[in-house]
């Protein structure tokens, strides 16, 4: 099951479809963070205002300075050493859909630590688009049980890889961090 959810997620994503998958933190909404009428589909199958920006999922953090212009010391250090799964806001991102790009330059980054996701990303080589599973405004699905119908139904692959972990699953803690190395937490 699992090779087979890989393969038929890197057909989904390299036609610029979405995926409906399990990942370090809750279940995502995901396409290629490159290909910005993929993007706009998570949009339209969230409800989800344009402006707002997408966190990414890299596997290894060497592949982060392919995506931000600078990257301060400092964040290689927050992410090797942090105990759960974090997201950093990186200012000055590119090379991604500008629908991913929040209107300030930024873009929020995660390097995952989750066998599912990790072998995905290093085989598609690009960044992958992870939003929770839910319409705009919703809560956030704490596991898979929980996501609503209406969203299953507007993707176009669901994995079956642990769609039966009944843990209760919560979302990432929020970095931002600037040029400076300075940062600040935005969710705890």
């Amino acid at each position: 099951m699992f090779k087979t959810d890989i393969d038929k997620c890197l057909a989904v994503l390299k036609e610029g479809g979405v995926i409906l998958y399990p990942t370090d933190t809750i279940w995502g909404l995901g396409c290629d963070a490159t290909n910005e009428a993929a993007v706009e589909k998570i949009n339209q199958i969230k409800g989800r205002a344009a402006d707002k920006s997408f966190i990414i999922l890299l596997d290894t953090d060497s592949k982060i300075q392919s995506y931000v212009s600078e990257v301060p010391e400092v964040a290689y250090d927050l992410i090797e050493y942090a105990e759960n799964p974090m997201t950093v806001i990186f200012d000055n991102a590119r090379n991604l859909a500008k629908n991913v790009i929040n209107q300030d330059g930024s873009v929020g980054i995660r390097v995952v630590r989750h066998d599912f996701v990790q072998q995905l990303l290093q085989r598609f080589r690009k960044p992958i688009v992870s939003t929770s599973a839910n319409i705009s405004g919703e809560p956030s699905p704490k596991n898979f049980d929980i996501i609503s119908e209406e969203i299953k139904s507007k993707v176009d692959y669901i994995v079956e890889h642990q769609q039966d972990d009944r843990a209760e699953k919560k979302p990432s803690t929020i970095i931002k961090i600037g040029a400076g190395g300075q940062f600040s937490f935005i969710r705890k």
